[in-house]
């Protein structure tokens, strides 16, 4: 649908695993950021979303490490996100 593939990667303390896709989804579908930018993002499974063109991948990385260290998604731990091309 999107221009873009993208890898979403999540790493808790040094464990390294693809984003849920219930995280995705609740990110990027009900838009908690109140950033327009990440409206054009469309999760497609897990550790997997489309983008357009206009979506930053490390400012959308950035955004969703805040965000789910925020709401307690690393169990007190800070999660971050890493974004790479899909192959």
């Amino acid at each position: 649908m999107y221009a873009r593939k993208l890898k979403v990667e999540v790493i808790v303390s040094a464990e390294r695993r693809p984003c849920p896709l219930e995280w995705l989804d609740a990110f990027c579908m009900r838009n908690f950021t109140g950033s327009a930018e990440f409206d054009d993002t469309l999760p497609t499974g897990e550790g997997a979303l489309e983008a357009s063109l206009r979506v930053d991948p490390q400012r959308l990385a950035a955004a969703m490490s805040e965000w789910l260290t925020k709401r307690g998604k690393g169990n007190g731990k800070t999660v971050k996100v890493e974004i790479s091309g899909a192959s």
